[in-house]
């Protein structure tokens, strides 16, 4: 079974993708964490985020590997451990769009097929029930209000001891709406069959137990 949550950025889908995967017991991959993993291997290299080949064979010569540890997910680019460094300001501010070239898309999408193949999983991102398993069993389309969003975003990065401006976040979150919902390679749409949950006001443990409950009915 595949559990596919998708929705714009700041809505919270790792967050409740990995908890709903927790609660089901099976496996959950990042694909956002993909993204972000090349984006800041092409910013260490000097790769230009304008070149969507030399990204994705950036993408193809370092494949992302995603593994559990102490603490939840892991993110590795070979030996070098990049969990936090994904999540930093820089990353977030040019994810977009490194995630816009169609031959990124094509490598990432290949290689998280790949990953899931086998077994039950939770997978969260942009094009997940639209692209990359348009069949999954499950499709929720996650969102929030574009002030919601802002806060949350806020509060990570402020938890992880980040000077930030609120304002700033919210103008960000905004742009990367448009930047998602208006690229040619798999924008940021409901897929047939989704159905949203709007969690503006809601807290996580609804969220997931919502979602989850709705994965077990799928399953009996």
């Amino acid at each position: 079974m595949i559990v596919a949550i998708d929705g714009p950025a700041g809505a919270g889908k790792s967050t409740v993708a990995r908890a709903v995967a927790r609660a089901l017991d099976i496996g959950y991959l990042d694909t956002g964490a993909m993204y972000r993993a090349l984006t800041l291997r092409a910013l260490r290299t000097g790769v230009p985020l304008d070149d969507g080949p030399a990204l994705a064979s950036l993408a193809a010569d370092e494949p992302v590997t995603l593994t559990d540890g102490p603490g939840g997910m892991r993110v590795m680019m070979g030996a070098d451990d990049v969990t936090m460094a994904i999540r930093e300001a820089d990353v977030t501010a040019a994810v977009s769009q490194v995630a816009a070239h169609p031959a990124v898309r094509e490598q990432m999408v290949a290689r998280q097929r790949q990953l899931m193949q086998h077994g039950d999983w939770v997978c969260d991102g942009r094009d997940i029930g639209s692209v990359v398993f348009p069949a999954a069993e499950v499709k929720v389309f996650l969102t929030a209000s574009v002030d919601e969003r802002a806060r949350r975003r806020h509060a990570e990065l402020v938890g992880r001891g980040e000077r930030v401006d609120l304002r700033g976040i919210r103008d960000d979150v905004e742009r990367r709406d448009q930047a998602d919902s208006s690229r040619a390679a798999s924008p940021l749409v409901v897929a047939d069959g989704a159905v949203v949950v709007d969690t503006t006001g809601m807290g996580i443990d609804q969220v997931v137990e919502h979602i989850a409950g709705m994965a077990r009915e799928v399953a009996r």
